[in-house]
């Protein structure tokens, strides 16, 4: 049976490998293409570095605006993530157990972003299986067709051998054959 406090865990792991993938972003990557249509990597760095303190206001219940800039220079936004994911993760901590179906969302929004970013850059670091399995899993039972708005995609076919990032991705609209 699932630790009843296993969607903390894998927020942490999540938010523990967007801020790796975001360190890696350099200079003469910010113009490059991801996945996310019209979104460059710079566009997609701020997007992700400004999660876990979305998340966070989200979680409080307080007013939020996902299209504010989060106002972060380009060489402090692995630094500026760490420390709002800490703050989420400490939140998370701080609540009872049925509250935590909102650290699965967040999971599955860090989970298909960082591995937008991973793919725009390059990389081929594996990321947490674990990570795209819940993220999928949760997706799966609240994402429809009717409800995808513009950030989601029409799911993209795999086929049963396909990694958990490249289901997760897929079904989030991705072709997880893209690549820079």
């Amino acid at each position: 049976m699932d630790n009843p406090r296993q969607p903390v865990v894998v927020l942490s792991r999540a938010l523990d490998q967007a801020g790796d993938v975001l360190a890696a972003v350099h200079a003469d990557d910010l113009g490059k293409p991801t996945p996310c249509a019209d979104w460059t990597v710079r566009d997609l760095a701020d997007h992700l570095v400004a999660a876990p303190r979305h998340f966070l206001q989200q979680a409080r219940g307080e007013d939020d605006d996902w299209s504010a800039s989060p106002g972060v220079e380009e060489g402090a936004w692995a630094t500026t993530f760490r420390a709002d994911a800490d703050d989420l993760i400490h939140h998370w901590h701080a609540q009872g157990d049925d509250a935590l179906a909102k650290a699965d969302w967040q999971s599955a929004e860090l989970g298909v972003h960082t591995w937008d970013l991973q793919r725009a850059l390059g990389r081929t670091t594996p990321l947490v299986d674990e990570v795209a399995e819940r993220g999928l899993a949760f997706m799966q039972q609240g994402l429809t067709e009717e409800n995808r708005g513009e950030a989601f995609g029409a799911p993209v076919e795999v086929g049963d051998d396909a990694s958990p990032y490249d289901r997760l991705a897929a079904f989030a609209g991705r072709d997880p054959g893209w690549s820079a």
